[in-house]
């Protein structure tokens, strides 16, 4: 995939939105990759009986999907040199599967460099769930 010219983004420009799902078997598959086997993020009886209101994705899954939108706008994964989150809100993830959301604004442009800073918002069913999303691309 052709990386974007810096030539062709402006501050204000935007990214997405992109909506990405997620399943349980989306999270059995994360776990496996990761080693993050905390039943939270497969077993619903595990997951209520903390006291959340059932499955809930992994905040490393939820950063990661946020950061293949970033990738795929940049056009290659490779000039992504900073990505920062808060996690402030779990993505819960019924039977039924889930979604989230993922968009940006280019909020720098810096042509000395090369790089553009995107402020990137992510929900979850209108809850953000990512606060203090930022990412750096550099597309020269």
């Amino acid at each position: 995939m052709a990386a974007r010219p810096l030539a062709d983004v402006a501050v204000g420009d935007v990214v997405g939105p992109v909506t990405v799902p997620v399943t349980r078997e989306t999270l059995v598959a994360y776990a496996g990759a990761s080693g993050d086997q905390n039943p939270i993020h497969q077993d619903e009886d595990v997951a209520r009986s903390v006291g959340l209101p059932d499955v809930i994705a992994h905040g490393m899954w939820t950063m990661g999907a946020a950061g293949s939108v970033v990738s795929a706008w940049a056009g290659d994964p490779g000039r992504v040199v900073e990505f920062g989150t808060r996690f402030t809100k779990p993505v819960v993830v019924p039977t039924s599967g889930a979604s989230i959301d993922v968009e940006g604004a280019v909020r720098t442009v810096d042509a000395e460099t090369g790089r553009v800073t995107l402020d990137v918002t992510v929900t979850a069913d209108g809850q953000k769930v990512l606060g203090r999303c930022v990412a750096v691309v550099r597309l020269d």
